[in-house]
């Protein structure tokens, strides 16, 4: 058991394979957070005393008023829950409106328990335990005695992997409701504001760009109010020491489990004290919690790394690989696949879509997919959306004649859904206008010619799943694309009361999630791929549902540069979407090279495609299949990273047992020659590999201490190359 109880000081420590976490129990039942960092074997820390000089303004508990400028004040003490309006002046994680009307809020501890496992979430998607004795779980029961409000800190550790999660139960147990108006699923107070705060920002085909800031003095932080995770900023933040890069300082990573409006902040103090919360966002948040009823937070993900970003992200993709990702598709070897889309558009028939087939069959392809348009009426992003019927008059004899024709190749076929939209101009919304989201006297506003689905609706949700079930239980589908086109506006919902209406976006995501959950259980087999417009919803929630998420539309090699290295901050290749397209700024080789880094597939027209292309394609495919456990399940290194050099980009990939490294280089724009070497990582220094380019062998402590010389290799414009390694 890696969580301990020191009960003659009231001390609970959580350790990690890398990391410690110590809680305390002060003697007026607050919940004070002592040192989360490198792992430590004791328990004796330095106390907070001098976080109380200046403090004369602030108040504090009767019991320590005499205790001035060296006793406790709520205003300046390290907490594991930060309370609204007990004389905490800081941000507040949790904040809960009683029905007398105040705000006032104040947790002490009741009662604790550890035991082996992790629980799940109710209705949220949440990291899981895999074998006996990897995961262990404290509960810290804390009350609020005026409120009646129960609220439970969940921490689940990971033994073996410097991680840990975090989250909140808050029940009701007096007999007056009352509204959670913020419930944020950590609170973290830290004892230093020497970090910088880095975060994933973007738009529409340029998601996840890296941003990094020192922290300041007040508020700083990222969020999403679009009813989604969004491309605007991820739910990932992380803290690096100053100065700390990709193999040297302290980082903290944290990372979201959910998949709507998050809030993710770092408050600095005049203590210079840094407090770190993460959770659902409190704009236009509020949930009615009544007597006897139960809230649950989604669960954030802690990482923590004494050795830079570098570790860090790898310590979030095993952890995803392990923990996060399941079902069949877990550690099944994903189908490469060939996408119409940049193909055909919607412009197309069975005959064309069959001649896709038959080029991916030929060229060493293993599925087909087939895009946005075969429902309803559906020639352009006008209308049909919720009317999920097939078009036979682009599918003659119905979606089953092709789908035999395309398993007559011995390909898997896949399909395209987005099933929480819904068009004006659809037979559905005629039927069901109320269904779409929408407020009283507002116009619904539009995106893409579409509105949203109301998922917090069951009868919507009873729809969507039998109008899917009708082609997916009557046909042999093999994979999903599960897309979601806009953000959401206009947030209510005609079943909900007005004073309830605050609920609705954490309910849309609830429904969303009862849908996918639905979908995944009737249909075990189905690979499912999370898509809107790209990445705006790529986020460790989807990834419980969906093992792989489309990474980006813009499928242009160079820019997937920065969008795969920003990326893999936190999520693993196996996760991220990415293809070769017909893109025009760079050869086949750089996009091959670019694409490997992910779920490999294609995206074009075969009939544009020459046969020296052709040929390059094939190659490609076969280095997939050599290279996939490497790539999906090995560790990433990143080399130079386009956030340090505008001119070019390196990572490297080595597996487990350290016998295969694959390394590649890619250059955005020419500068001239230099004497460059390149370090690899991750070797073993006891093993000899071989490059397999040139059949020269080298020590892997060569290769990570003198560096392998880049002289011979092209640097052109949009050029790049791959190197890999073998021990001999």
């Amino acid at each position: 058991m890696a969580i301990f109880y020191y009960e003659d000081k009231r001390i609970f420590k959580l350790d990690t394979s890398d990391s410690s976490y110590v809680i305390q129990v002060d003697k007026d039942g607050f919940l004070l957070h002592l040192y989360y960092g490198a792992k430590i074997p004791d328990v004796n820390l330095p106390k907070f005393a001098n976080r109380c000089r200046y403090a004369s303004f602030s108040a504090t508990t009767p019991e320590a008023d005499s205790e001035y400028f060296t006793g406790f004040t709520p205003d300046t003490w390290p907490f594991e829950i930060g309370c609204n309006g007990c004389a905490d002046m800081r941000k507040a994680s949790l904040q809960i409106r009683n029905a007398d009307g105040n705000a006032a809020t104040d947790v002490r501890y009741v009662s604790h328990k550890i035991y082996a496992g992790k629980p799940g979430i109710p209705g949220m998607p949440a990291l899981f335990a895999n074998e006996d004795g990897d995961c262990a779980t404290l509960e810290i029961v804390t009350l609020d005695k005026v409120t009646g409000a129960e609220v439970t800190l969940v921490y689940t550790v990971f033994e073996k992997l410097s991680a840990m999660t975090r989250g909140l139960i808050v029940k009701n147990t007096s007999d007056k409701p009352f509204d959670l108006e913020r419930v944020l699923s950590f609170c973290m107070d830290m004892n230093s504001d020497a970090y910088d705060l880095i975060s994933l920002y973007g738009r529409h085909m340029r998601e996840r760009e890296f941003a990094r800031r020192p922290l300041a003095h007040g508020t700083q932080g990222v969020y999403s109010r679009r009813g989604s995770s969004s491309h605007s900023q991820n739910p990932f933040i992380a803290l690096i020491s100053k100065g700390g890069n990709e193999e040297y300082g302290e980082a903290f990573g944290f990372n979201l489990v959910y998949s709507g409006n998050f809030s993710a902040i770092v408050d600095v103090d005049y203590n210079n004290s840094s407090r770190v919360m993460m959770g659902i966002n409190p704009d236009d948040f509020c949930w009615t919690l009544g007597a006897g009823e139960t809230f649950y937070t989604p669960e954030a993900v802690l990482v923590y790394s004494a050795n830079g970003l570098g570790d860090m992200s790898r310590t979030f993709h095993r952890l995803y690989n392990r923990h996060l990702v399941r079902g069949e598709w877990a550690h099944k070897k994903r189908p490469l696949l060939v996408n119409n889309w940049e193909g055909t558009g919607m412009d197309f028939d069975d005959e064309k879509l069959y001649a896709i087939a038959e080029w991916a069959k030929e060229t060493g392809l293993e599925m087909f997919v087939m895009d946005d348009g075969w429902f309803g009426k559906r020639d352009d992003d006008t209308n049909s959306l919720g009317d999920w019927v097939v078009n036979e008059k682009k599918l003659k004899g119905g979606i089953g004649a092709l789908i035999s024709r395309v398993k007559a190749l011995g390909l898997k076929f896949g399909i395209w859904y987005e099933p929480e939209m819904i068009s004006p101009d659809s037979d559905i919304y005629r039927a069901h206008p109320d269904w779409c989201i929408h407020v009283p006297g507002r116009d619904r506003s539009l995106g893409r010619h579409q509105c949203v689905m109301d998922m917090t609706r069951a009868d919507v949700r009873d729809y969507l799943f039998n109008i899917m079930s009708e082609v997916l239980a009557h046909n042999d589908i093999d994979y999903l694309k599960w897309d979601f086109n806009r953000n959401i506006s206009e947030a209510g919902s005609a079943l909900l009361p007005p004073e309830r209406q605050k609920e609705f976006y954490h309910r849309y995501v609830l429904g969303t999630y009862e849908l996918l959950d639905r979908i995944t259980k009737a249909y075990p087999h189905l690979l499912l791929e999370g898509c809107s417009g790209g990445g705006g919803r790529f986020d460790p929630g989807m990834l419980y549902y969906t093992p792989q998420i489309w990474c980006s539309d813009n499928t242009d090699a160079l820019s997937r540069l920065d969008i795969q290295f920003g990326t893999s901050l936190c999520y693993p290749a196996s996760t991220q979407g990415a293809h070769v397209s017909a893109s025009p700024r760079t050869g086949y080789e750089t996009k091959r090279n670019v694409a490997m880094w992910g779920t490999f597939g294609y995206e074009l027209d075969p009939a544009k495609i020459s046969e020296e292309a052709r040929a390059e394609i094939k190659a490609q495919i076969a280095d997939y299949h050599k290279y996939y456990d490497t790539i999906h399940y090995g560790d990433l290194y990143r080399l130079i990273c386009p956030w340090d050099d505008p001119y070019k980009a390196a990572w490297e990939f080595v597996n487990e047992e350290k016998t295969q490294a694959l390394f590649t280089m890619a250059t955005k724009l020419y500068t001239e020659r230099r004497n460059l070497f390149i370090r690899l990582k991750g070797l073993d220094p006891e093993k000899q590999y071989r490059l397999t380019k040139t059949n020269e062998v080298f020590s892997g402590a060569l290769l990570m201490n003198a560096g392998l010389s880049l002289w011979d290799y092209p640097i052109g414009d949009g050029e790049s190359f791959m190197l890999c390694f073998e021990a001999v």
